[in-house]
């Protein structure tokens, strides 16, 4: 029986999915829009709005500059509206430009000089990254991590590991000229290089040996059962209890460790959209909101820390596809603006009003088809089934 059907579990089972999608939404989308709307303060910009959600108002407030804050129904994102934009998307009206006096023009949008613009716009992708830095940060400093030393105790038959001449007791110490201080680091790297040779630098009763193997794509399922592809290569790790390490890292360690970690989750978001573009991945692990709101009930189950991760992990992409340079997204934005620095002078007004148009429709595909990956969730939601 689907979770729909089940009385008053059915709905706990509801709200322990929604409640951790729409905390950790609220807050990536809060900090996103956080962004724009601190250096647009900053650069004297007047905001009307600041929103999180789309559609209908639920509760607001004005504050002392006249911004309204609102929350609204559709909690699948937000916006800031500043003085001349036409709508929520920050298309900018010409038309409403004009009858300003030019005191009002002074607080425009389109006002700002071209560094002023392009400033306002890139701040809410890297408030994204900031936030999932500072995440990773404080889970490193007052959390800390289990690690394990990055040894070989078991090789699976026929694998890579063994194909290459992996033997049990060698320890990695670098990949492809990464140094490699745990267990979880070697996993990240391989699981993240499918189909791609790599250089093993291993240290085998102190002597150090390259040696070369290519992770085979394989199908697995994670501690709640959603299937990933990941790269292998066959190696396995049966520590004791006595060699798993308990470490906190210090403040500024812990910084440096959560800038590698967002860096790793772009560049591994970045390969696996191009693996799909060329046809080594599917793009049916790309998840649309219910998708996401699944995966962050099951982590919430997991606990705080998890779902800060998970939030961390989220803001990370939602940062990076706000600067594909998509028009109606922030990075459509700059690349008018690239545009307009190179040419001296902006688009004509036509012109960005087409590029929106195509821009909206690209969105409005994109999330069509990661619904549409979504569906066998709704079924499994409504029948229990699959």
């Amino acid at each position: 029986m689907g979770i729909f059907g089940q009385g008053l579990g059915g709905i706990g089972n509801v709200l322990s999915v929604l409640l951790p999608f729409l905390f950790v939404l609220t807050i990536v989308v809060f900090i996103h829009e956080l962004g724009h709307f601190l250096v647009a303060r900053w650069c004297g910009v007047k905001v009307k709005a600041f929103s999180i959600g789309f559609g209908r108002e639920i509760c607001g407030f004005y504050d002392r500059y006249g911004t309204r804050w609102r929350f609204a129904w559709i909690p699948l994102g937000g916006y800031v509206k500043f003085l001349d934009d036409e709508n929520s998307a920050s298309v900018p009206s010409r038309a409403a430009l004009e009858k300003m006096t030019p005191a009002e023009r002074a607080g425009a949008f389109q006002s700002q000089p071209l560094a002023g613009r392009s400033a306002i716009v890139a701040a809410g992708p890297l408030a994204n990254f900031l936030l999932a830095i500072v995440i990773f940060a404080l889970t490193f400093t007052f959390v800390g991590v289990q690690v394990t030393a990055p040894r070989v105790d078991e090789l699976v038959p026929d694998g890579a590991a063994a194909s290459a001449g992996f033997k049990p007791g060698d320890v990695i110490a670098s990949i492809d000229g990464q140094a490699i201080e745990t267990f979880a680091d070697m996993q990240r790297i391989v699981s993240a290089s499918a189909d791609r040779e790599l250089t093993f630098e291993v240290n085998r009763g102190g002597v150090l040996l390259n040696l070369k193997a290519t992770p085979a794509r394989r199908e697995i399922s994670d501690r709640f059962g959603n299937k990933l592809r990941v790269g292998v290569i066959g190696i396995r790790r049966n520590p004791t209890q006595a060699e798993w390490e308990f470490k906190r890292y210090g403040p500024i360690e812990s910084v440096g460790l959560g800038v590698k970690e967002t860096v790793f989750i772009i560049t591994r978001t970045l390969s696996y959209l191009g693996d799909v573009i060329v046809g080594l991945e599917s793009a049916d692990q790309m998840r649309g909101p219910i998708g996401i709101a699944e995966i962050s009930g099951q982590v919430a189950s997991a606990g705080l820390v998890p779902l800060l991760n998970l939030t961390a992990v989220l803001s990370v992409s939602i940062g990076l596809i706000n600067l594909f340079p998509i028009p109606l997204l922030d990075g459509g934005h700059l690349l008018f603006y690239l545009i307009e620095a190179v040419r001296r002078r902006p688009l004509s007004e036509r012109t960005q009003e087409i590029g929106f148009r195509i821009g909206l429709a690209v969105v409005l595909m994109l999330m069509m088809f990661a619904t549409w990956n979504d569906l066998g969730i709704v079924r499994r939601w409504l029948t229990g089934i699959g």
